[in-house]
């Protein structure tokens, strides 16, 4: 009865010994376990992060700004029908990344930035380096540039105020950009390819470039203090 009774207590030892070696092994086993999901998934959530910010459509908007010296240096050596070119690629450019961004769904935050950072930096050092060689006035280029500062210390005051809020251009904003980019290119069509026609539709559109500037960026600053008022 002695020895029935150590056996049973034995095999008991056993069992217990044995469930908590595998209770251990698969803790451990868990714990591993575990840890290597959490690496996958900060590794596909860095990839993803990556993805979104070398897109194609950011690519595409890096390049546009490396076009930018290009132009300014066609210019300055006064070759318009080149610089002209690079204009029309430039202009392509930033509806191809835009069509893009939309169809293979590779729309970023920091895409959403870039893309208009890249059209303002063309669109203003045209104006400038344009207005240098006297084929736009100064009167239009420190009116053009005077609304993008005005623009800029608005947004800084927002930042600053009441943190960053969403300010989407209005249709009067879109058709100023518009026509400031038309009448770049018209100048520097007029250049290219001087001729009395070309140069008094620049002559007027210059006019209504002025008073659109000068109407959207009242507008701008309007609505903007009535929305931060609401």
């Amino acid at each position: 009865m002695f020895y029935v009774d150590f056996g049973i207590r034995q095999l008991a030892a056993k069992k217990r010994l044995i469930a908590r070696v595998s209770t251990r092994y698969w803790l451990a086993h868990s714990a591993r376990r575990v840890d290597c999901d959490n690496r996958d998934k900060l590794g596909y959530a860095r990839f993803h992060m990556q993805g979104r910010i070398w897109t194609v459509p950011n690519q595409i908007t890096l390049l546009r700004l490396g076009f930018l010296p290009l132009f300014l240096i066609l210019i300055v050596y006064e070759h318009y029908r080149w610089a002209l070119l690079i204009l029309v690629v430039a202009g392509l450019s930033d509806g191809i990344d835009g069509m893009l961004a939309r169809r293979l769904n590779q729309k970023s935050s920091i895409g959403a930035y870039l893309d208009p950072i890249a059209d303002k930096l063309l669109l203003s050092s045209s104006f400038v380096i344009l207005a240098m060689e006297k084929k736009i006035g100064w009167w239009l280029t420190i009116m053009v540039l005077s609304r993008d500062i005005l623009l800029l210390i608005v947004a800084a005051v927002i930042i600053l105020i009441s943190g960053y809020r969403a300010f989407p251009p209005s249709l009067l904003g879109k058709a100023t950009t518009l026509f400031q980019i038309i009448l770049v290119f018209g100048a520097v069509f007029a250049a290219g390819y001087p001729g009395p026609a070309i140069t008094e539709l620049n002559r007027l559109l210059a006019y209504f470039v002025a008073a659109l500037t000068t109407v959207s960026g009242f507008h701008y600053s309007f609505v903007t203090a009535r929305r931060l008022s609401s």
